[in-house]
C-alpha cells in the first residue's frame, strides 16, 4: 500500500439528540497532517464482530490508498446507542446525514465523502444520497434496489413473498442481538434489555399491514424522484442475486453522473462472488473513489456506461462455481443497440398482435 494504516476500533460519532452511534475507523497514519477523503459503510449488523471478515479487507485496502473508512453501526444496533424499530425509517437518514457532516469536518478528512454498502448498506446510500447531504460526491451501491414495494424481498407484483417469512425472522433476530460489554460498559445489559422490550415482529406488525404501494413504501423508495439524487452513482448487482433490476431502470432514470454493472454473482461483493468469474472490484471502486472524490482525471467516466455478463448455455448445478459467457457494454441504457418487442398473451400463447378475448380455465 502507499500508506501505512492506522486503525481505531472504537469512535463515538455524536447526534443532535444526545445518542452516539459507535464507528470502526481505518485511515492513513498521516491523515491527521494530511487529510484525505472519507468512504462511509452504515449497517445495523455489529461491527465489532458481525461483519469484521468482510469489512476489514475493503476498508484496509481503500485506507491504505489514501482514505478515511468509516464502518458506523445503525443507532440501535452493534454498538450505537438508542433504539431502532424497523428498516429504513427516516430517522436513520437523519442519523446519517449528521455522521456525514460530522465526518466530513474531522481534521483528517478533506471535507468530500463516499458511502458504500451491499444489501442495507445499498438501499440507504440510495436514499441518503437522495437527501443531498453537501460533502456526500458519490456512492457504490451494491445489491439494493430504487422500489421497496415492487422489488424488494416483500411484495412482488403485488404478492406476497416468503422471503418477507424468511428476512422477517432474520431480521429478528439480527436487530435483537447486544451490544459489546467492552465498549458499552456496565450499562450493557441494560441496553440490550431495552433493546428487546422495544422490539417487535415486523414482518406482521408492519410490513403485512402495508400490502399495496402507500406512502410506507415510497419512503426511500428513490424512484419516487430520481432527480432528488445529484451526486455520483455506481450501481452494482448481479443476475443471481435478487436486485439485478434496479442496476439497468437507475441507469435509465438517474439525471447524476452514473454508472452500471451486473456480473453473474449472487448476493455478495464481485470480489469475492460467485458464480464466477469474480473480479478485482476493490481496484476497480479505487478508480471510481479517486475519480469523484480526489478528483483524479483517470477515464473511468469515459469507460462505457454499462457493462454486464451475458450468460451462455450451461448445464445447470446446485452450486455453479462458474458461469460461461462474457462481458458486454453498452453506451447507454435503454441501449440503441436492443429494439423492444410488445407481445400479447392470447389464448393460443403469445402473439404479436392481440387476439380476440376468450376465458381459459385452468385447473393445476
Amino acid at each position: 500500500f502507499p500508506h501505512e494504516v492506522t486503525e481505531q476500533e472504537h469512535v463515538w460519532i455524536p447526534m443532535s439528540d444526545g445518542t452516539r452511534l459507535s464507528a470502526r475507523i481505518w485511515m492513513p497514519d498521516d491523515a491527521a497532517d494530511n487529510p484525505v477523503p472519507a468512504i462511509l459503510e452504515y449497517i445495523p449488523y455489529r461491527k465489532r464482530d458481525g461483519t469484521r471478515a468482510w469489512d476489514d479487507p475493503r476498508h484496509h485496502y481503500w485506507a491504505g490508498h489514501g482514505y478515511a473508512c468509516i464502518r458506523l453501526d445503525i443507532r440501535g444496533t452493534g454498538e450505537s446507542e438508542g433504539q431502532t424499530t424497523d428498516e429504513y425509517p427516516l430517522q436513520e437518514q437523519d442519523d446519517a446525514v449528521e455522521a456525514i457532516a460530522w465526518i466530513a469536518e474531522q481534521a483528517w478528512c478533506t471535507g468530500k465523502v463516499g458511502m458504500t454498502g451491499i444489501s442495507w448498506g445499498g438501499f440507504n446510500g440510495l436514499q441518503v444520497a437522495a437527501r443531498r447531504p453537501p460533502a456526500l460526491k458519490a456512492i457504490i451501491t451494491h445489491c439494493s434496489t430504487d422500489d421497496r414495494y415492487a422489488d424488494d424481498v416483500h411484495f412482488m407484483g403485488g404478492c406476497l413473498l416468503l422471503d418477507n417469512f424468511f428476512w422477517g425472522s432474520g431480521f429478528f433476530m439480527f436487530m435483537s442481538r447486544p451490544g459489546d460489554p467492552e465498549i458499552q460498559g456496565e450499562h450493557w445489559r441494560d441496553q440490550w434489555m431495552e433493546r428487546l422490550l422495544n422490539w417487535e415482529p415486523v414482518a406482521a406488525t408492519i410490513w403485512q399491514q402495508h400490502q399495496r404501494r402507500d406512502a410506507y413504501w415510497k419512503g426511500g423508495s428513490v424512484c419516487e424522484n430520481y432527480d432528488d439524487i445529484e451526486c455520483a452513482v455506481f450501481a452494482v448487482g448481479g443476475w443471481n442475486d435478487g436486485y439485478s433490476n434496479a442496476v439497468p431502470r437507475m441507469l435509465e432514470n438517474l439525471n447524476c453522473p452514473k454508472k452500471g454493472l451486473v456480473g453473474p454473482w449472487g448476493h455478495k461483493y464481485p470480489q469475492d462472488a460467485i458464480p464466477g468469474p469474480s473480479i478485482g472490484f476493490l481496484q476497480h471502486s479505487l478508480r471510481w473513489w479517486d475519480h469523484w472524490l480526489k478528483g483524479d482525471d483517470n477515464g473511468i467516466m469515459e469507460e462505457p456506461p454499462y457493462k454486464a455478463w451475458l450468460d451462455e448455455p450451461q448445464k445447470p448445478l446446485a452450486l455453479l462455481p462458474m458461469s460461461k459467457g462474457r462481458w458486454v457494454t453498452e453506451p447507454s441504457w435503454p441501449s440503441p443497440n436492443i429494439a423492444s418487442q410488445t407481445l400479447h398473451l392470447n389464448g393460443d400463447g403469445l402473439g404479436e398482435s392481440a387476439g380476440a378475448e376468450s376465458v381459459v380455465v385452468h385447473r393445476s
